[in-house]
């Protein structure tokens, strides 16, 4: 079993990453942001057993020496720190140069000089732009459509080039749009969920003609593993994505069928991304993923978005998970 640095830790997909790697057996490291309340994200409602297990470092990814202290000792990194909010990232493009691509930079460099084994970098379906053909293959052209998406090109260049010219142990990971339970209503699940469960009918969007791939968060962890866990894929992209379109209008739709509410779908304004900025369409070729690390999601479908749409809604519609929520607010 490996020593793995996990940053990104106390988020969203790091806190399911940590519980999948600690139940594979790993040494897993917890790469957290330092802040004065000790707080560990979503860490910090894990269970105790699990807790325990934990090696966790709070630091600042865009810190060189805390990022290469924490990699001391561990033998490979799963880097999932980033700032992901695309409507942020029109507010403050800066932080975002700052922490996907300055941040990368440290972890390939310290990698580099403590030679790790096995460097996970995480990219992001955003960086294909809208569809020029589908499903989406890794040899679909980028096009940051975003300061977001941008700033994701920009990392996935460096992890790139750090294999191409240092052979450093790189594979980058490009999941599409996964969801799941401790996601941040920021993304358009949660949204509608917790709008739904706080009982609302008339429920505020932005576009609902864009469609997405929508990926589980247990798939998305089981893709990171296998990466990490094979000797194959080194220097290379990798989706991992359910290989099924759908429309946000619909999706809405299908969330309220699993939850047995109906609703209507009010367009608000401010949730709209710039024209040019919004990415129509996003849907999956995941047979590399298959081939290289044989890798499937569990969760494929529509079937498999619904029975991973009752998941999440299950966990939201959980009083105490609900009130970490603001669903009258549009969370940017």
């Amino acid at each position: 079993m490996l020593k793995v640095l996990v940053t990104g830790a106390d988020g969203f997909i790091g806190s399911h990453l940590v519980e999948g790697l600690l139940a594979r057996g790993h040494d897993v490291r917890a790469f957290v942001l330092y802040n004065s309340f000790n707080s560990w994200g979503w860490l910090d409602h894990l269970s105790p057993d699990i807790k325990n297990n934990l090696d966790v470092f709070a630091g600042d990814i865009r810190d060189p020496h805390g990022v290469k202290s924490a990699l001391d000792g561990c033998d490979a990194v799963l880097h999932l720190a980033a700032l992901i909010a695309i409507p942020y990232s029109y507010h403050s493009p800066d932080t975002y140069i700052d922490t996907n691509i300055k941040g990368t930079l440290n972890i390939l460099q310290a990698s580099r000089e403590l030679g790790i084994k096995r460097v996970v970098h995480t990219s992001t379906s955003e960086v294909y732009g809208t569809a020029r053909f589908v499903p989406i293959t890794e040899e679909h052209p980028l096009l940051g459509q975003s300061p977001y998406s941008a700033s994701k090109i920009g990392a996935d260049q460096l992890a790139y080039s750090f294999y191409a010219s240092f052979e450093l142990p790189v594979v980058i990971a490009r999941p599409f749009n996964t969801y799941g339970p401790r996601q941040s209503a920021r993304a358009v699940i949660p949204t509608i969920i917790t709008q739904i469960a706080n009982g609302k009918r008339q429920i505020k969007l932005g576009a609902v003609s864009p469609t997405r791939d929508f990926n589980f968060v247990k798939d998305t962890v089981a893709g990171f593993i296998s990466a990490l866990e094979s000797d194959a894929g080194t220097g290379e992209v990798v989706n991992f994505g359910s290989n099924y379109e759908v429309s946000v209008g619909d999706l809405a739709q299908l969330i309220a069928e699993v939850m047995n509410k109906p609703i209507e779908i009010i367009a608000d304004d401010v949730r709209m991304r710039p024209k040019n900025s919004e990415v129509e369409r996003l849907w999956a070729d995941n047979e590399k993923a298959r081939l290289v690390f044989g890798w499937e999601p569990a969760y494929g479908g529509i079937e498999g978005l619904r029975r991973g749409l009752a998941e999440t809604a299950a966990w939201f519609v959980d009083p105490k998970n609900l009130a970490a929520y603001k669903s009258d607010y549009y969370n940017i």
